[in-house]
């Protein structure tokens, strides 16, 4: 267990930052997953092992990319390595940062025509 705890820590979800040469953060992202089993057996006194009894534990871990969280000054934008599966709504709330940023700029550029 102590080995597992110090292979996953917070850096394992959230990698540490990559700064590029033109300024641009690329902070990786993983979704990891564990699991543990056990089992064990009391044999009876007539099997060949001294004591009676016979047992194992093992554990996995699975780490996976998910995606990159993209960081240019103020704008941060997340991009899966593989598209989620969504719904409609989902879809709708995704995209509509990008709708309002349109609009304003949309505003901003007609404002622009009237002075």
């Amino acid at each position: 267990m102590q080995k597992m705890r110090e292979m996953i820590d917070a850096n394992t979800l959230v990698g540490e930052p990559i700064t590029t040469a033109d300024g641009i953060t690329l902070i990786p992202v993983s979704k990891v997953s564990f699991g543990f089993v056990g089992g064990g057996s009391d044999f009876s006194q007539k099997q060949s092992t001294k004591n009676g009894f016979g047992g194992g534990t093992g554990a996995g871990v699975n780490i996976t990319p998910v995606a990159f969280m993209i960081v240019n000054g103020t704008d941060v934008k997340l991009v899966y390595v593989t598209p989620p599966i969504m719904s409609t709504v989902d879809r709708i709330i995704e995209t509509v940062p990008d709708v309002i940023d349109k609009v304003t700029d949309f505003i901003s550029k007609d404002k622009d025509k009237e002075d």
